[in-house]
C-alpha cells in the first residue's frame, strides 16, 4: 500500500492503464471475457468525441485506480453524475485513497449543479457495499436494472 498518491484527470496516453485496471474489475465482478471495449475506443470517447470522462489515482509511478464517470439526465431531477466504474487495485486500498477519489468526485458533481449521483453495485460485492456505507450513500433494493446489448 503507497501512503502517497495523486488524483487528476485522466489525459491521453492514461487509456490503456485505465483498461487493464477494467480488466481487473471485469476479472474480480466474475465476468473476465465480457470487455469488449479497447484502449483506442476509450481514447476516443475519453479525449477525441468525449462522451465520459475519468479520473485516475498515480501511486508508485503508475496508474493505480480510476472512476470513469459522466452526466446523465433523469426527468424527475435534471442533470445527474454516473459513475460507471470505481476501482482501486487490492494492493493500494485501505488508507483513504477510495475515499479521497469518491470525494473528488462528489465535489465535481456538486460543482456541476448535478441533483444526484447514481452507480451500481453487485449485492454479493460486500467490500464495495460497505465502502458506500461508510461514505453515507444509499443503495436502493426496489429498483430492477434493465439492458440490452448490441452488436
Amino acid at each position: 500500500m503507497a501512503s502517497e498518491y495523486i488524483i487528476r484527470d485522466a489525459q491521453p496516453g492514461d487509456e490503456r492503464a485505465i483498461m487493464d485496471l477494467v480488466q481487473e474489475l471485469a476479472e474480480y465482478e466474475k465476468e473476465p471475457d465480457a470487455v469488449i471495449n479497447t484502449p483506442e475506443q476509450l481514447k476516443f470517447d475519453l479525449f477525441e468525441d468525449p462522451i465520459c470522462e475519468c479520473l485516475v489515482v498515480e501511486m508508485d509511478g503508475a496508474v493505480r485506480g480510476m472512476a470513469l464517470y459522466y452526466t446523465s439526465y433523469s426527468t424527475w431531477k435534471g442533470r445527474c453524475l454516473y459513475l460507471e466504474d470505481l476501482y482501486i487495485q487490492p494492493q493500494y486500498r485501505r488508507g483513504g485513497v477510495g475515499q479521497a477519489l469518491f470525494k473528488k468526485l462528489i465535489k465535481i458533481a456538486k460543482d456541476r449543479g448535478v441533483k444526484r449521483m447514481d452507480w451500481q453495485v453487485l449485492e454479493w460485492n460486500e467490500p464495495a457495499i460497505e465502502f458506500y456505507k461508510k461514505i453515507g450513500a444509499t443503495l436502493d433494493p426496489e429498483w430492477y436494472n434493465g439492458r440490452l446489448f448490441f452488436d
